[in-house]
């Protein structure tokens, strides 16, 4: 069983009266590490499954007296994919109020009715982590750096969802279904979006142009849909955490670009199954594109995992001088470059050096990337 580095840090939190809620994209393993966790315990719980219809009616607008009969003697309240529930962030308070002696645990597959009904109703009551697909790191520690290392081509190409890790041979059949199943659940059910093919289109679209700029008025041209649906469309992926966007860098300097973005997507594996492409590396003119969309997600998972807290943007300056990702932790700014081909050498644009202090400067490529992120 590959442990997430989570783990130990959300275990420490349990029984501080206040809830503990995991959110990420579904089937990352929410459910799963948190089971574990709870087996651990040896402690009496009760699960409810929030995908189920009567689990959902029961727990709206649900009385305290009602919660008291489902909850009973169990230490350990265990409310699984809590979006679906209208109103959840009342429920959950009034456990958590109510009931200081149990654990509530909850997760969610999407940020949406989730944050909304959340924020509110649990100020200064819970703990809020981000589980996402496996680390690099994660995997490494389950088995060895050289294992993960030849196993790089199978990242850029299936990701790293557990079951894409768990069934080696039926990665590209797995990741076809969870995209056709899950993908865009969340999204269509949670917001009533009427057309499903623009949203599916605006996908496809995103997922050829990892690691450009992207432009809303063109995206919108492509799927014929206007500047702002094609915003509030990317919003919710974002929120159900399919793709993620890197700002741009900015301060005061004239010449910098400010406000463009660009998309990438938190698992390769999906990146692919959008546009059903599994071909080798060698057979495929994205691959720079796909490493460098690994790089960038790879930082991100470290971050959250390790509570760093650090911020990530690219940089461009309007004479085409760029750099790949800004990382910006504590203040200090570190510039990485991020090269497929390990034999191109790079230079920082002096633009950049000369306005900021920076802290450290990187180049990634496919020979060194795991001292990076492992």
């Amino acid at each position: 069983m590959i442990i997430r580095s989570l783990q130990n840090h959300i275990e420490s939190k349990f029984f501080k009266q206040k809830a503990i809620i995991v959110t990420g994209a579904r089937q990352v393993g929410k459910t799963t590490m948190l089971k574990q966790l709870v087996k651990k315990t040896e402690l009496p719980f009760v699960f409810l499954n929030c995908d189920e219809a009567n689990i959902r009616t029961t727990l709206t607008d649900i009385s305290i007296e009602r919660l008291k009969s489902i909850i009973g003697s169990n230490k350990i309240v265990f409310i699984d994919e809590a979006q679906r529930v209208t109103n959840i962030g009342l429920t959950l308070k009034l456990i958590v109020d109510n009931f200081t002696d149990v654990q509530l645990l909850v997760t969610g597959s999407s940020s949406l009715d989730l944050a909304v009904g959340i924020k509110e109703s649990l100020t200064g009551r819970k703990f809020e982590y981000h589980l996402f697909p496996f680390s690099a790191a994660e995997l490494a520690e389950d088995t060895n750096v050289l294992i993960e290392e030849q196993a790089l081509e199978k990242r850029l190409i299936y990701g790293s969802y557990p079951d894409a890790i768990n069934y080696p041979g039926e990665e590209k059949e797995l990741l076809l279904n969870l995209t056709n199943s899950y993908l865009f659940k969340d999204i269509l059910s949670l917001t009533g979006i009427r057309k499903p093919l623009q949203l599916e289109k605006l996908v496809q679209a995103l997922a050829l142009q990892i690691g450009n700029e992207v432009s809303y008025t063109e995206l919108g041209q492509m799927i014929e849909a206007d500047k702002l649906t094609v915003e509030r469309y990317i919003d919710l992926l974002e929120q159900c955490f399919v793709v993620f966007r890197l700002g741009a860098y900015s301060s005061n300097l004239r010449n910098e670009i400010k406000k463009s973005k660009k998309i990438y997507f938190y698992d390769t594996g999906i990146r692919n199954a959008v546009i059903e492409n599994f071909s080798t590396l060698g057979l495929r003119q994205d691959a720079g594109q796909l490493f460098e969309n690994y790089i960038v997600s790879e930082y991100i998972k470290a971050s959250n995992n390790k509570r760093k807290h650090a911020k990530y943007y690219f940089w461009r300056s309007f004479q085409q001088q760029e750099i790949d990702l800004i990382e910006e932790i504590d203040g200090k700014i570190n510039a990485i470059e991020i090269k497929w081909n390990e034999n191109k050498k790079v230079k920082f644009p002096s633009t950049f050096l000369d306005a900021y202090n920076t802290n450290e400067t990187y180049v990634i490529n496919k020979s060194n990337y795991t001292s990076f992120l492992i």
